[in-house]
């Protein structure tokens, strides 16, 4: 049996697929390449001396899934495809409902109609909304989100929520994410954003390597030691290994289950900014510029129920992602 990874190109998802190989689980991928190249999968093929099963679908594409469904026996579906800029979500809110939302409720069909009930959903913190209280528990309950790619998420945990109430054979785990960044070691993959980056890291990257001439800060007036905005930083590599263990956790039928995956320290924007220096010996330029609309202040997690019943924590720490960040950048000054 074989695990379906959507959107299994892309940043997240290509690291993941390289911890799953390495496991030693059957992987198929799906993705459209809408901001994505395939020649991560093939680094992925280079980095694993594995082959990579691959379908170039979209998760609103019924046919598609449903050929592909019927052609491979998949157990289950690691499911990252998605649009997610925070940001770009703001000014597209109709792309982001109709990619995320309707995409997911095509995939879920496709699913339930050929028997695949475990699911592997990939969320983000922001459900959380803007904390009262930080760190972060599973248990503080969502919140009021800030932006149209945090209500995707919202919504899509409350429809895989309800599907599992209503069909008690699901198996679904929602995966909480703070915010992923580094690469592989080998420089191989890593986080590769068409155009401008919308994501921090590769913007400081583009910097570094000067195809971008400044960073914008957005904000330095939030209620935070240096008035930027502060988040929970996670190595990508450490985020792909948490879904190998969620791999392992569904196969005991845990019905419905809630993680989060991050580090549990705040790092600022200007503590990366700094901390990128430090690692990598390079200047970061940066202009502080109004605050970005649907940003919060302060937003970490407390990972210690992943620790406790997955066996998984957090291994890099700061300079490591630095330093794995700039290695991918170096050696793909340009990108895939």
């Amino acid at each position: 049996m074989s695990i379906l990874v959507t959107g299994g190109a892309g940043f997240i998802g290509s690291h993941t697929v390289v911890e799953l190989l390495n496991a030693g689980e059957d992987v198929v991928v799906l993705d459209n390449l809408y901001n994505a190249s395939p020649e991560s999968l093939k680094r992925v093929e280079e980095i694993t001396g594995k082959t990579v099963k691959f379908y170039e679908t979209d998760i609103r594409d019924r046919k598609g899934l449903d050929d592909l469904f019927a052609n491979e026996k998949i157990e289950t579906v690691i499911h990252f495809a998605g649009l997610k800029a925070v940001g770009e979500s703001v000014y597209k809110p109709w792309e982001y409902y109709d990619n995320n939302i309707t995409g997911t409720l095509t995939l879920i069909d496709s699913m339930r109609n050929h028997g695949v009930k475990n699911m592997i959903f990939s969320s983000s913190a922001t459900v959380y909304g803007d904390p009262k209280v930080v760190p972060i528990t599973e248990d503080a309950g969502k919140g009021n989100v800030t932006n149209p790619y945090g209500w995707t998420k919202w919504m899509l945990e409350q429809i895989l929520t309800d599907i599992y109430n209503a069909d008690k054979e699901w198996n679904v785990i929602l995966l909480r994410y703070f915010n992923p960044i580094g690469a592989h070691k080998s420089g191989l993959i890593g986080e590769n954003p068409n155009g401008v980056p919308n994501n921090l890291m590769p913007y400081i990257t583009q910097v570094a390597i000067g195809k971008l001439k400044e960073l914008g800060v957005f904000g330095d007036d939030y209620p935070t030691h240096d008035g930027t905005g502060v988040r929970d930083y996670i190595h990508v590599v450490d985020l792909a290994v948490g879904h190998v263990k969620a791999i392992e956790k569904i196969k005991e039928n845990v019905g419905l289950e809630i993680y989060n995956l991050g580090t549990g320290v705040g790092v600022s924007v200007l503590d990366l900014v700094h901390a990128f220096e430090s690692a990598n010996g390079i200047k970061i330029p940066y202009v502080i510029k109004a605050r970005r609309e649907g940003d919060v202040a302060t937003c970490y997690s407390d990972a210690s129920k992943a620790k406790r019943e997955l066996g998984w924590e957090a291994k890099y720490n700061i300079e490591d992602m630095c330093k794995d960040s700039w290695r991918f950048q170096q050696k793909n000054p340009e990108g895939y």
